[in-house]
């Protein structure tokens, strides 16, 4: 019933602005003028021609062909088109993105739910609404762009993943690579979560065997002859794990020592996790080997294509932008105000400060010189966001980002609103507790 609910919502909200985007603006906007085009080619059956100022790969044309190719029969029996052609109009290729958002929706609803099973149905439809309303996924909703099937087919491959379905994740993955080859960077981060998932899973499982095991022993009577017929019963069982559990224990508690030392936080966790996946590495290698074919298919493509892009290669050379961290910490401390910019967080931060003022100073200087870096040398300016004054960003940068040199300086901070964020949301804890 939820999902039903939150389907009607996103279409109640969609169609009609939908409507008033094809009714004042009926042709093809901004890059629009290219992409509406190449998929009209698609729709007369001509796959050979490619416009050199599309960048991605053809993703959204094959989703289209699939959305309209079932819509044909009725749109000619109704004559609101005599052939298929005419069926791939620019508001019907908008209308994709539209079906697209719908099933994006649902599946912030499924990952809601999987993630945080007690939610119950109201509150994860008002989650997962709230979540579609999300500005860069909505604003392009009524636009024929890539966006939202991108974004569509990561949730799907996330949703996958969580759900143990490696081998659908990682096709899925490559699907998304499809409608945008960054999401490369998003098949990577799926997998580590997966990798994470499943190194948990792991330690849970075998917390419970060392468990059983003693609960067992404890249970039965403690004479001689039962004792040996318990170990003789246990032996098979003991054996698969017991070297695995014995040097797990012995490192453990290793590393759950160093844990107390002022770099735990930082250094003590790369160390413990590292040392799960090698513990883990041929099961991990054979659940996740799909992602890896993934990643191979996508450095075969870019050797062979010579760049990540498609076309209009030379505006898209492949480039240091660290400044894009700083975007993405500013970006994420006004998103998430309201949740952690309150005074019991800062009363928390203030509190770990005083415990651990020495590990604080150094991370916030190695912040603040990194900041500093990435603004002089690795803060680029796309030719594209200089030329179209279309874009908002192309004022934000012209008049706010380059009214004068301090405001260059000043952007560096928003990655002491990061590291604030990091902190609330308990980075310093380990991935596998």
């Amino acid at each position: 019933m939820g999902r039903l609910v939150l389907a009607l919502m996103v279409v109640a909200c969609t169609l009609p602005i939908s409507t008033v985007v094809n009714y004042v603006v009926p042709d093809p906007y901004m890059d629009e003028i290219f992409h509406v085009p190449q998929a009209q080619r698609y729709c007369k059956g001509d796959f050979n021609t490619w416009d050199p100022m599309i960048t991605t790969l053809p993703g959204l044309y094959y989703a289209s062909l699939a959305y309209i190719a079932p819509l044909f029969p009725g749109m000619q029996w109704t004559g609101k088109a005599r052939s298929f052609q005419e069926a791939c109009s620019t508001a019907i290729l908008r209308s994709v993105n539209i079906s697209l958002a719908i099933i994006c929706a649902l599946l912030f609803y499924d990952i809601v739910i999987e993630l945080r099973p007690e939610t119950n149905a109201r509150s994860a439809t008002r989650q997962a609404f709230v979540l579609s309303l999300y500005p860069l996924h909505w604003f392009f909703t009524f636009l024929f762009y890539t966006d939202v099937g991108s974004t569509t087919a990561v949730m799907a491959m996330y949703l996958a993943c969580i759900k143990r379905s490696y081998w659908l994740s990682a096709l899925l993955g490559s699907l998304a690579i499809i409608f945008r080859q960054t999401n490369i960077v998003w098949v990577a981060f799926v997998a580590c979560m997966g990798v994470l998932d499943y190194l948990d899973k792991f330690s849970r499982k075998t917390n419970l065997l060392t468990k059983a095991d003693t609960l067992v022993e404890s249970e039965i009577d403690t004479s001689v002859l039962n004792k040996r017929f318990v170990h003789a019963q246990l032996k098979n069982r003991r054996n698969v794990n017991s070297d695995k559990i014995a040097n797990n224990a012995v490192s453990e508690e290793k590393l759950h020592q160093s844990r107390d030392s002022e770099w735990s936080g930082v250094l003590g966790e790369f160390q413990f996790l590292a040392y799960r996946i090698w513990c883990e590495k041929w099961g991990i290698l054979t659940n996740f080997f799909p992602f890896l074919l993934v990643a191979f298919a996508f450095i075969a493509f870019v050797i062979h294509n010579g760049s990540i892009v498609v076309g209009a290669k030379e505006a898209h050379p492949v480039s240091p932008h660290f400044a894009q961290i700083l975007y993405f910490g500013l970006a994420s401390a006004v998103a998430m105000a309201p949740v952690h910019f309150n005074l019991s967080k800062v009363a928390v931060l203030c509190q770990s400060f005083r415990e651990e003022r020495t590990k604080f100073l150094v991370l916030f200087l190695a912040a603040l010189i990194s900041a500093l870096v990435s603004v002089q040398f690795f803060s680029l300016a796309h030719p594209y966001l200089l030329a179209d004054n279309r874009h908002y960003p192309f004022y934000i940068w012209r008049k706010v980002i380059q009214a004068h040199w301090l405001m260059k300086k000043n952007s560096s901070k928003s990655l002491d609103n990061y590291i604030f964020l990091c902190h609330c949301r308990g980075c310093s804890t380990s991935p596998l507790n």
